[in-house]
């Protein structure tokens, strides 16, 4: 099944940047497979969109914000179940309003299946800063494994 990986964040807003780290260590993990693709996306809506047409089966890693859950959990979310996931740009949609204007568009190389792996902190980071923070550093081999599963 031809699949692509995508960390999502910002590298230089620490704790943000989380999506990006799990890639690198799935990258670090599995090498090339001819049929599993990374990329690293700093962005949202439509061109997250774009970056996965063609593809059967997509997973999104990235940080989230859920009030019941401790900093640094690590969830598994169908993409029916994630509220958001949002655009930086004031000029775009968010990723589910960009499925969801796609499919009534009619547009069939969008992925049948989007997983979402989520690893929880507090806030969204502000401040630049290259560094995680201790407990979402320790978030990174729980998200590899789920992302690791999700590729077999």
């Amino acid at each position: 099944m031809k699949t692509i990986i995508v960390g999502i964040g910002n590298p230089i807003l620490g704790d943000d940047g989380i999506g990006i780290h799990v890639l690198h260590q799935v990258q670090k993990k599995i090498g090339n497979l001819n049929d599993v693709f990374f990329e690293e996306a700093m962005t949202g809506g439509m061109n997250l969109l774009d970056l996965m047409t063609g593809f059967e089966k997509a997973i999104l890693i990235d940080a989230v914000r859920l009030s019941n859950e401790p900093v640094g959990s690590v969830k598994r979310f169908d993409l029916n179940e994630v509220q958001t996931i949002h655009s930086c740009n004031p000029h775009d949609v968010n990723f589910k309003e960009a499925i969801t204007l796609a499919e009534r568009l009619g547009e069939t190389s969008i992925p049948k299946k989007i997983i979402v792996i989520g690893i929880v902190l507090s806030t969204i980071p502000l401040d630049f800063s290259e560094e995680l923070s201790e407990p979402i550093k320790m978030a990174i081999p729980k998200a590899t494994q789920m992302v690791l599963s999700e590729i077999k």
